[in-house]
């Protein structure tokens, strides 16, 4: 069962280009260079699943004519991960409860944020509903025939789930990674890690530590996602990366 990727968004919290920004970046007619916010769909023999679920959620599903959903699993609970959960009403009109999976502090948030969801007593008419599962550290878990492993990191002092399915590694707002963490990655063909900007971040890799973990971990190939407009052009950060390394872009698809 091979996997395919679908990187259906790539960019930063803001998106590229960002609003009422005059940087060349956000100026380009590149189609490279234009972001919607980060995610990932994940897909094999009939089934599909999300990783993350932002504010651009019901146009990365349009212009990828994605017609069932299986899952969304969720990193972490911040609004450009999570803001787009009320457009999956059209797979829970067709399908019925759409299953998440994320940890208990993500659901907490969620549950916050979108009460009119998750309070199944006063659930408003029309609203979506869901079927939770928690993910814990340690403790893998099955989807669509697959061993799904969860991979703990950390966005600045905040904890962050990233997720291996067979040799693919998907990882999102790392900073920092423990080595018991990166354990569970080695041996991954496929890694996909974020890389802000070159410029240190207090939150994100930077292009720098981004290929410092990918020569640690050493795939077969990696790609770098969660980028933001001062990045640079694509065409010429990419020109500057290891051979095996690329810059990830809206719309690109991988199998593995």
């Amino acid at each position: 069962m091979a996997l395919k990727i679908t990187f259906l968004g790539t960019g930063t919290s803001q998106g590229v280009p960002v609003i009422g920004s005059n940087h060349p970046v956000c100026l380009s007619d590149d189609s490279k260079d234009k972001r919607l916010r980060v995610s990932i769909l994940v897909s094999w023999d009939d089934c599909n699943f999300v990783i993350d679920c932002g504010p651009d959620f019901r146009q990365q599903m349009l212009t990828n004519k994605v017609a069932a959903l299986e899952a969304i699993l969720f990193t972490h609970e911040h609004s450009d991960h999570t803001a787009g959960i009320d457009d999956i009403r059209p797979f829970f009109f067709k399908q019925g409860d759409i299953p998440i999976y994320a940890h208990k502090k993500v659901v907490k948030a969620l549950k916050k944020r979108f009460s009119y969801i998750f309070d199944e007593k006063n659930r408003y008419p029309g609203a979506p509903a869901v079927e939770i599962n928690y993910v814990k550290r340690g403790v893998d878990f099955t989807l669509g025939g697959k061993t799904i492993i969860p991979v703990q990191a950390l966005h600045n002092r905040l904890k962050v789930f990233g997720y291996r399915i067979d040799d693919f590694t998907y990882l999102t707002d790392v900073k920092s990674i423990s080595d018991k963490e990166v354990e569970k990655i080695m041996g991954t063909k496929i890694l996909v890690v974020n890389a802000l900007r070159k410029e240190p971040h207090h939150s994100h890799f930077n292009l720098e530590e981004a290929l410092a973990f990918v020569a640690r971990i050493k795939p077969e190939k990696a790609y770098f996602t969660h980028i933001s407009h001062v990045m640079g052009f694509h065409a010429e950060v990419e020109k500057g990366l290891p051979e095996n390394v690329h810059l990830a872009y809206d719309n690109l698809t991988v199998e593995i």
